[in-house]
């Protein structure tokens, strides 16, 4: 019973906005992805997921940032911690300066003021993989002069790799 003697209110169902489908997973995965990092500390999550951009690929094999501490209520001369390597915790150490320059350049701002080291097992970034070389082999001559008319650049280089793909076969082929 409510104050004024009437029955007491169902409660009202939920209902979603008509008209509004369902959103594709990556427009959320974003708004999860911020709160988990804020929480551990994570301003930008770009932070981590560029890591080896910012220290580079050296460096990033053996350290990784684990949260940056901001004192209350602001955003610069926050304190980074990194997980070290313990093997390479002593170069790691000489190289905290460079660290916080490649930090605070990419925040654009001094956001780093200090940097703390914890030694503990760091997972490499993924492998990348280099690009492959141009081919030096010359294009065969009689289908060389076909391709120069092709004016998409990109459709211009796969068919030439083909064209010299196909050089390769008949230099090797027995008669």
């Amino acid at each position: 019973m409510t104050s004024n003697g009437d029955k007491p209110a169902a409660p009202r169902r939920f209902e979603r906005p008509r008209g509004l489908g369902a959103r594709p997973i990556s427009e959320l995965m974003p708004e999860v992805g911020r709160t988990a990092f804020r929480r551990f500390g994570f301003i930008q999550s770009s932070v981590v997921t560029r890591w080896p951009e910012i220290v580079g690929p050296a460096h990033a094999r053996v350290c990784a940032p684990e949260a940056i501490r901001f004192p209350p209520g602001e955003k610069t001369d926050g304190i980074l911690q990194l997980v070290v390597v313990p093997a390479h915790a002593p170069l790691i150490q000489h190289v905290v300066p460079e660290i916080m320059e490649r930090v605070n350049r990419f925040f654009g701002y001094k956001a780093v003021a200090k940097v703390k080291l914890r030694q503990g097992e760091v997972k490499p970034p993924p492998a990348t993989k280099p690009a492959a070389p141009p081919s030096l082999r010359p294009i065969p001559l009689e289908l060389g002069d076909s391709l120069r008319d092709i004016g998409d650049p990109e459709l211009r280089a796969v068919l030439e790799s083909l064209a010299r793909s196909l050089g390769e076969n008949e230099g090797t082929e027995t008669k």
